[in-house]
């Protein structure tokens, strides 16, 4: 059972990082958008390919006001860290315990 138990933490260190990863993307992203970014530049092109399919989901699945604020990058952090706090741990748990 140890195999599956390390197959199992790798999985959660693997997914750990690329949650880390995204959520530098995302912060990346917001922070490029308070500036008038040139849309034909290779990284900005990157950046929103990457993030705007997400984002663009929290902003059409949550009924936020119009106020002019875009909440749908803080919403996706919380959720990352969520996800990082809660179901990275568990998995390294569950790992822990098969080992």
């Amino acid at each position: 059972m140890f195999v599956l138990g390390n197959f199992i933490s790798a999985i959660a260190h693997v997914l750990d990082v690329v949650l880390t990863i995204y959520m530098w993307l995302i912060i990346i992203s917001a922070l490029i958008s308070w500036v008038n970014p040139d849309p034909y530049n290779p990284v900005v092109r990157f950046l929103y390919s990457v993030t705007e399919p997400v984002l663009g989901f929290v902003r059409r699945t949550l009924p936020l006001p119009q106020v002019g604020i875009d909440f749908s990058p803080l919403i996706v952090l919380l959720v990352i860290v969520f996800l990082q706090n809660f179901l990275i741990r568990t998995l390294l748990q569950v790992a822990a315990d098969l080992r």
